[in-house]
């Protein structure tokens, strides 16, 4: 149940990050002293997580920069408030801050940004974020004595190299998230430092954090994507759902009035604005808890909690209850005789409705699969209410929804099905050749992390009671990672139609899509195709690091090679490493298998790039 607990974790989670350093009240305190608060407390953090999320190639000592003409703003504006400058909005000045680097602009590219107004210019640099972060250094690792050592002798400027190395590689995770990782971080550091086995220390108390930040930046992208390319009322629908199956008693009335306070937040989260997020997500919490005992009765411990740990508490809390007196059906969307009417006095606010009752009765049903019954309801009542006798044809809408889960269901269990039959690195292989040749023209990186994060979804949920609502959901991510979050993401007509065109059936759309018609597999050169003896010395992690992407890279180049031969090339890249770091000359060895299978006619073995 603790996997189980983890994905509902990741559906929820988004709307309840709070700040660590916001005043206990922040509904009660005026908007202008909330952000002048967040300001002062976070300023080193807020700096560094903006400007590394916005210029990813900026280096640690621009970014010190920064920090520096920041920090000099905010001593300014606490020895005197009333200067006109102290009045902007924490994100304005930031920004620009940035613009006004000597020569940074024009050295980044960014100089288009800095020219537009305020809105605009926040939006230029948001499309400015790259989800593509392969062409960043890799990630500098210490060893874990030098790591303690250097957190010992400066742990500020230790503590702001890794936030800076976090928020850049994660650029559209939101502050609170990389706020919490830091403290995290910071909390293992000091723990794992006077440990004897420190290395061990370290790998053991990272993996639930690196796990967190993974999930966290997986829903927002994909709720932030929904955003972007759908509008608010998708978003919107998925706030209810979510809402509505984890407090079942909450009015309807009364969770319009608390998703105004979700929705407030959206734009300031999804476009970098730190405080704007931080400020709404304390609103949603303090909303809740004001309001507990009509909402949920299993959150009245999480609400006695200090703010930093009652969200967290929120989350991890069980669904609530259903209510006794709640039927299994809600007839009024079936079986009045004026559905048509109340639909056609306001439209927004009747699917609303319908998608809450139906939602806190199916708390087995994911997130996706309820937005796809609302879509099947709205389309059946257009065509129902232009019949001449609308009640004898929407009566049937139960048979509707019934048929949409039973398609779903059938996708979910052929999936559990490839889980159950491939083992482990032979599913993440599958899933590697399907993407690849669905979406060719994505990096490398990005393909071997999609098909390692499939893996994730089916051995996370195939073993659970609860399989269809983990794997839908959970998978529904993986596509809003590679749909993206930028409205003008362009992959291929085919995968860009599945992403653009209908969010709630986009699973089904992806299911049906073959290998992309119009791709054109990239020219080759002879000089990059070559292996080194340094391949032997590569850790078993590393290792299959590399066949996955020769495997990603053989399909790049040869999109037209079926599974059986893929899998045959793959086998016989694993049986040359493993002959040849067992030779006296691996090199030699290495040079003479190329050669033979140039011979043999079989150059598409080669043809990868494996670095």
């Amino acid at each position: 149940m603790k996997q189980l607990k983890l994905t509902g974790f990741v559906i929820f989670f988004f709307f309840l990050t709070e700040s660590l350093t916001l005043p206990t009240q922040p509904q009660d305190v005026d908007d202008v002293r909330i952000t002048q608060k967040f300001i002062e407390d976070n300023i080193g953090y807020v700096t560094i997580i903006a400007f590394a999320q916005y210029i990813q190639e900026a280096s640690f000592e621009e970014v010190e920069m920064l920090l520096k003409a920041m920090t000099g703003y905010r001593d300014k504006c606490v020895a005197d408030r009333t200067l006109p400058e102290c009045s902007k909005l924490a994100n304005e000045v930031l920004l620009e801050n940035i613009c006004a680097m000597e020569g940074l602009p024009q050295k980044y590219n960014f100089s288009h940004c800095c020219r537009k107004g305020d809105f605009e210019r926040r939006l230029c640099f948001f499309h400015n974020k790259k989800a593509d972060i392969g062409l960043l250094p890799p990630l500098p690792t210490l060893d874990p004595e030098e790591k303690c050592q250097t957190y010992k002798n400066n742990r500020e400027s230790f503590l702001n190299n890794y936030v800076y190395e976090v928020s850049r590689r994660n650029p559209f995770v939101f502050a609170p998230t990389l706020l919490t990782v830091a403290a995290r971080f910071e909390e293992m550091t000091k723990t794992c430092c006077e440990e004897q086995e420190k290395a061990n220390c370290f790998r053991t108390k990272a993996e639930p954090f690196i796990y967190y930040l993974k999930a966290l930046s997986s829903y927002q992208k994909n709720a932030c994507g929904a955003l972007m390319k759908f509008g608010p009322q998708i978003l919107q629908f998925i706030n209810i759902a979510v809402l509505s199956q984890k407090f079942p008693k909450i009015e309807f009335k009364q969770l319009t009035s608390l998703l105004e306070d979700v929705s407030s937040k959206y734009d300031g989260c999804c476009e970098g604005d730190v405080v704007q997020c931080i400020r709404g997500r304390s609103k949603v919490v303090s909303h809740i808890c004001s309001k507990q005992d009509s909402i949920s009765s299993k959150i009245k411990d999480c609400c006695e909690k200090k703010i930093p740990e009652r969200g967290e508490c929120i989350i991890y809390s069980n669904k609530d209850d259903r209510p006794n007196d709640l039927s299994l059906r809600e007839a009024k969307f079936i079986e009045s005789d004026n559905v048509c009417e109340k639909r056609d006095a306001d439209q927004a606010n009747f699917m609303a409705e319908f998608l809450y009752e139906y939602s806190r009765r199916h708390p087995e049903l994911s997130t996706p699969e309820l937005l796809r019954i609302a879509k099947v309801y709205e389309d059946l009542l257009k065509e129902c209410c232009n019949m001449e006798n609308p009640p004898g044809c929407y009566r049937h809408a139960e048979n509707r929804f019934n048929e949409t889960t039973e398609k779903s269901l059938k996708i979910v269990q052929r999936e559990c099905e490839h889980f159950q039959n491939l083992g482990k690195d032979d599913l993440k292989y599958h899933y590697l050749i399907n993407l690849t040749k669905l979406a060719p023209q994505l990096s490398t990186e990005e393909l071997t992390f999609l098909g390692k994060e499939m893996v994730i979804a089916l051995t996370t949920c195939c073993t659970l009671s609860e399989e269809f609502a983990c794997v839908d959901n959970l998978v529904d991510l993986v596509l809003g990672e590679l749909c993206g979050i930028n409205e003008n993401r362009s992959i291929n007509p085919a995968v860009d139609h599945c992403c653009k065109t209908n969010f709630a059936f986009r699973r089904s759309c992806f299911e049906s899509l073959e290998a992309d018609k119009t791709y054109v597999p990239p020219s080759t050169s002879q000089g990059l195709f070559t292996f080194h003896a340094d391949l032997c010395q590569a850790h078993n992690e590393e290792l299959q690091r590399k066949k996955d992407r020769f495997l990603v890279n053989l399909v790049k180049l040869k999109p037209e090679l079926e599974g059986e031969e893929l899998w045959s090339l793959l086998a016989d890249f694993t049986n040359v490493v493993e002959k040849c770091c067992k030779a006296q000359e691996p090199e030699a060895c290495f040079n003479e298998e190329v050669s033979q299978k140039r011979e043999e006619d079989q150059l598409t073995y080669f043809l990868a790039v494996l670095w």
